[in-house]
């Protein structure tokens, strides 16, 4: 099916879009496009492709990693196609997946940039707590969107924690080494062939977060304990590591008040392990208006 709408795109002016997206992060290799691999930014150039005759490639607000879902992750690009935006809407959401849902596109100012006009972002992260370790299961509607821990939790001693990652810190602590970021590393007299590239630490790891808690969910189908954590940017797993520190902490292995000198170390080691991000949800995207306002 070709449902393109060419006429005279070629004499239109560029037209920059937004588009509000959600998706179901199991089945992705992440949001970037990887070759040979399925990615939600690949699948949504496809899509506006096969729609438009055009194919930019969509910038995100952010890279989300294989397995991380968002409920509303932000794209902007480009086109010339002259499409009203509620018929691409109703186009994408035709072609796309039924993992990918767009829940609004519009057309914005030519300085909207869905990454470098942001000013601050929510993540959500949802955890299964059994209350005892008698083996409790967690439900398989569940399972793919919260990490089942199977230990009980001390969601006090928890939010404790949290409150110490409030403000600007450098949180190198709390960082993977970026794969964006990466170095030559070879022996002296090695061939170019035998040389490497590694990933390495962002050049600057000083972050502010807004709010940081954690909240108790019950319902007769489900039982979550739910991380809520807003800040002007956020390091590659940072969300993950602090949320594996903090349940460390609701396991007793470490105390709340430990905190403030993970922080201060600048060390990887020094914090807890990565939490799985089956579990990790870009919750928003925060604007400035003048960007938004259509042209």
């Amino acid at each position: 099916m070709n449902e393109t709408f060419e006429n005279e795109k070629t004499e239109a002016p560029l037209c920059n879009w937004k588009l509000t997206l959600a998706y179901d992060g199991t089945d992705f290799r992440g949001w970037q496009v990887q070759p040979g691999e399925l990615t939600v930014q690949g699948e949504l150039q496809a899509a506006l492709g096969r729609i438009t005759g055009e194919a930019p490639l969509p910038q995100g607000s952010g890279r989300t990693d294989a397995g991380v879902h968002a409920l509303a992750q932000v794209a902007s690009f480009e086109l010339r196609a002259p499409i009203p935006p509620e018929k691409l809407r109703f186009a994408l959401n035709r072609i796309l997946p039924p993992s990918i849902r767009i829940l609004e596109a519009i057309t914005v100012q030519s300085t909207f940039h869905a990454r470098h006009s942001s000013i601050a972002k929510t993540y959500e992260y949802r955890v299964f707590s059994a209350k005892s370790i008698d083996g409790e299961i967690c439900p398989p509607f569940v399972a793919r969107y919260a990490y089942a821990y199977p230990w009980p939790l001390d969601l006090e001693a928890m939010q404790q924690a949290a409150v110490h990652f409030v403000g600007e810190h450098d949180f190198l602590s709390f960082a993977a080494t970026d794969p964006d970021l990466r170095v030559r590393s070879s022996a002296p007299d090695a061939d170019l062939a035998e040389q490497s590239e590694v990933p390495v630490a962002p050049p600057s790891a000083v972050r502010k977060v807004f709010s940081s808690v954690w909240d108790r969910q019950e319902t007769e189908a489900e039982r979550l304990m739910v991380y809520r954590v807003r800040g002007s940017g956020f390091l590659h797993h940072m969300v993950r590591n602090l949320v594996g520190t903090m349940l460390d902490v609701g396991r007793g292995r470490l105390n709340p008040d430990s905190i403030p000198a993970m922080i201060a170390a600048r060390a990887r080691a020094a914090a807890g392990p990565t939490a799985p991000a089956r579990g990790l949800f870009l919750h928003s995207v925060e604007y400035g208006g003048a960007d938004i306002a259509v042209s």
